[in-house]
């Protein structure tokens, strides 16, 4: 057997991560530029979570029939497509700001259609990784996925302060130009159309006619396998269940933080450097992320991340000066790579590859499902009752969601090792990541 050459060589797995990893810095100078401006035109956290919201909420809408059709359609041109949609989108949203007639609808209308290119390009790029990594160097692939995401989480709310003071439109510039690097990157890396393998049409009988195609089947019942599949695999629909509510609670403490922030003094530039916190604690994490793994079985590793991600958001509160809170965020992502790479690293070897992008799906909607409702709870809680006790209380909360989930005996028991329900499905084959979320995306 050839030795396999390293990842470093692998070029269609390097441009897909260098497009990503160009587009996570876009997004990321938006992340806190979005909220930035639409505060200064509202005054209101209310109508900033509205926005966040209404974004992730169409992604969540439309993340199974999306995963049904990435299995049916071509993947690159859907990768392609849904990346190209969204640099137009984003040169729109540049667009209205430079010539100061953005209104708060124009933010939420184009937040859902980029949301809605999301739940498309997200499972797209999920098997267009899969389908030029091999499943021996599937660990390193993910290691450095996860090292890309906090790279950009470093980079990206310092810088997207510092541009946001320089001027409201240039984050908005500069996102859109990493979506058009993102486009390049994926044409040019020519990832395979299908999965090794599987044929597209089926031959007709002799004097009959054609098979019936599996594309052809009906999309209730695609979803419908793919949905039975993760029921069926006990610990992993457990974990599922504990992670919705860490990212409906993780997804509610950034507008908080920033009114804190705010609160204290600070400014767009000091609160940008604050939230480089967690890019700064997830690089770290993710060098670290196979000796953390090997710590503790994936089941109490996710229990232990939830637990010290409100005990670490609580400990924001205290009054200690506008920096403070870039610590415990810090403290926040050094733990989460360690159970991204280890579910991802899990789920690879349990997941139909004939299934990748319904379980990609069908795993982010049921992690992600009240995500949407994360940032108006959080910005509904911050003008109620400032930065300080909002972040108290959503760290209360992931406190107790750490405790209730504890009772679960399968997810405490569950390593991952267990064999897939085969009898229900195919034998399952190697497939790719899906993970855990931490509610910081």
């Amino acid at each position: 057997m050839a030795e396999l050459a390293p990842l470093r060589k692998n070029k269609q797995f390097q441009l897909l991560w260098l497009g990503s990893t160009v587009s996570q810095l876009g997004s990321a100078l938006t992340r806190l530029a979005m909220p930035l401006l639409v505060l200064a035109l509202t005054g209101s956290p209310g109508w900033a979570g509205v926005v966040a919201g209404a974004r992730i909420a169409a992604s969540i809408l439309a993340q199974m029939p999306a995963g049904v059709w990435v299995d049916r359609w071509d993947r690159r041109r859907t990768l392609i497509t849904s990346q190209a949609l969204q640099t137009v989108n984003s040169a729109v949203l540049t667009a209205l700001i430079t010539a100061d007639q953005v209104q708060i609808w124009h933010f939420i209308l184009l937040g859902v259609i980029d949301g809605l290119c999301t739940a498309f390009g997200g499972p797209a790029l999920t098997t267009a990784v899969r389908g030029v990594v091999p499943v021996a160097q599937l660990h390193s692939a993910y290691a450095q996925e996860e090292s890309r995401t906090h790279a950009a989480r470093l980079l990206g709310p310092p810088l997207g302060g510092l541009l946001y003071g320089i001027g409201r439109a240039i984050p908005f510039v500069a996102d859109t130009i990493t979506f058009f690097v993102a486009v390049l990157c994926s044409i040019f890396a020519r990832v395979p159309r299908r999965p090794p393998g599987e044929k597209r049409d089926a031959p007709a009988p002799e004097g009959g006619d054609r098979a019936e195609e599996p594309a052809k089947q009906s999309m209730r019942r695609e979803a419908g396998e793919a949905v039975a599949w993760l029921w069926h695999q006990r610990g992993l629909r457990e974990i599922s269940a504990a992670a919705m509510m860490l990212n409906l609670l993780g997804g509610a403490f950034q507008l908080p933080l920033i009114v804190l922030v705010g609160q204290r003094g600070g400014d767009a530039l000091n609160t940008g450097t604050v939230l480089a916190g967690i890019g700064i604690g997830g690089l770290t994490g993710a060098l670290l992320s196979n000796r953390v793994g090997k710590l503790l079985p994936p089941g109490k590793l996710l229990l232990a991340v939830i637990a010290l991600f409100g005990g670490a958001l609580a400990g924001m509160a205290l009054p200690l000066g506008p920096w403070w809170p870039m610590f415990p965020l810090m403290l926040i992502t050094l733990s989460t790579p360690a159970i991204n790479v280890v579910m991802s690293v899990v789920i690879s070897r349990m997941v139909p590859e004939g299934m990748l992008g319904r379980i990609d799906a069908v795993l982010n909607v049921s992690q992600m499902g009240l995500s949407p409702l994360g940032p108006v709870l959080g910005g509904v809680l911050a003008a109620r009752l400032g930065g300080a006790d909002s972040l108290v209380i959503i760290g209360g909360l992931l406190l107790l969601t750490s405790a209730g989930a504890a009772a679960s005996r399968e997810l405490r028991r569950f390593t991952g090792e267990e064999p897939a329900d085969d009898g229900r499905l195919d034998a399952p084959a190697d497939a790719g990541p899906a993970h855990v979320s931490t509610g910081q995306g």
